[in-house]
Formats: structure tokens, sequence, C-alpha cells
């Protein structure tokens, strides 16, 4: 009777302890389920980061293509215009050479196509031209002045120039005698007289097309004078004012040189 008393005592005692096991092994599988889809989840995130570190990769390595074909459209149309002016410029210089090569050929003292006057007889000599008369045209005058200049015959052109802006002040050259007149002066290495000729430019002829290379030649010519400070600064004001003109691009590289 008391050993069927223990075994009953035993075995209520044991219930409770298997039923706490039972639970114990539940929540430790709950445990482990959750540790494997906090893993999982883990898994997943991280595959998420890397994913969106290659599309920024991707998106900044586009975005650097795009910035790239921009810059390189700017540069293009950047040399594009700079071509397009040079070629501009070197027209207009060419048609001042036909005209003053037309003038030379021309008979001296008279208009293109008037007729020479008739030699009195054989051998002799035309008539000397008389002093009196009407002013040359103002296309002709000038082509004279500027034939000189390009034979590099400075007084002859300087005496030109200057009786083409004595006679016809407000045409659509005067701004350009005055021009050459300074580039006359530089090449008799006269750079103050250059200086002071093209200070004359800025002051009477503010919106001439002349501006920007007188703005550098002046430069060049401050250099000559020992004068560097000065010149620099003429150098910036042609790139700040005049950035895409050939007179812009010179003066960019002697700031790029220093």
């Amino acid at each position: 009777m008391r050993r069927y008393a223990t075994l009953v005592v035993f075995l209520a005692l044991a219930a409770p302890a298997r039923a706490a096991n039972k639970d114990i092994e539940r929540l430790q599988i709950q445990i482990a389920n959750l540790a494997a889809q906090v893993a999982e989840l883990k898994r997943l995130l991280e595959q998420n980061v890397a994913e969106i570190k290659r599309l920024n990769e991707s998106l900044a390595e586009q975005g650097s293509i795009v910035k790239r074909a921009e810059q390189s459209k700017r540069t293009e149309d950047e040399a594009l215009r700079l071509a397009l002016k040079d070629i501009t410029d070197r027209l207009g210089e060419v048609q001042e050479r036909l005209q003053a090569g037309a003038l030379a050929a021309a008979p001296v003292g008279l208009p293109p196509g008037e007729p020479q006057p008739a030699i009195a007889s054989l051998g002799g000599a035309p008539p000397a031209p008389t002093s009196s008369g009407p002013p040359p045209a103002p296309r002709e005058l000038y082509s004279q002045a500027y034939a000189d200049y390009a034979r590099g015959n400075y007084d002859l052109a300087i005496s030109g120039f200057e009786e083409y802006l004595r006679t016809y002040p407000n045409t659509e050259f005067s701004d350009n005698a005055q021009y050459w007149i300074g580039e006359c002066l530089y090449g008799k290495q006269k750079y103050a007289e250059s200086v002071e000729a093209w200070n004359t430019l800025f002051r009477d002829f503010p919106s001439s097309d002349k501006l920007p290379d007188a703005r550098f030649k002046k430069g060049l010519a401050l250099e000559r004078l020992g004068r560097r400070s000065q010149a620099l600064v003429e150098y910036r004001y042609v790139v700040d004012r005049y950035p895409n003109s050939e007179a812009g691009r010179k003066a960019r590289e002697k700031l790029n040189a220093q």
C-alpha cells in the first residue's frame, strides 16, 4: 500500500515536469523560427542595400556620362563659334586687302574707273594733277592708307588714316582708321604712342567692333613698355568682355602662360 502511494505521488509530480519541458521545447522552436526569419530578413536587407548601391553607382555613372556629353557639346559649340569668328575676321582682312589692291592698281589721284587724261603728244607727259578739287571718296582714301600699311609704309599709312579721320570722322570705317593708326605706331615700335591711339579709339568709338583686338594689342604694347601688371589687366578685360572672340582666345593664352 505504501508503495502504491509513493508511485502515485511520483506520477503526480512527473506530469507537470513533462508539461513544462514541452512548453520550453515549443518556445525553443518558436525562437529558432524567429531567428531563421530574422536571418532571412537580414539577408534580404543586405541584398536590397547592395542593389540600391549598384543602382546609385549606375545613376552616378549615367550622370557623369551625360555631364561629359554636355561639356563636350559646349566645347564643340565654343570651338565652332571661335572658328566662325576667326573666319569672319579673316574675310574682313582679305576684303580690306582686296580693296587696297584695287586702289593700288588704279591711277593715282583718280577714282577707280575714271579714264586717264589724254597725253598731249606722242612721248609727252600727262598734265600735272591740280591740288584743287573734291577730296577722295571715303573708301578710296581708306584703301590707299591701308595699302600703305600692308606694304609697311607706316608713316604714309598714318598720314592717310589721319586724313581720313579729318575728312570723314563719322563713317563705317572711321573706327577702323583709328585702330590702324595704333597698329602702324606699334609696327614702328612706338608703343606708348600706339597705346594712346587705341585709348582714343576706346574714347571716340566705344561701340567699335575693333575694341577686342585693340584691347589685346594695347596689352602687348604695355608688355613691351615693361608695364606687365597693366598688360594683365587688359588681357583679363578682353577675356571677361569678349570671351568668344579671337582676341579673347589670345588673351586667355597670355593669362594661362603666367
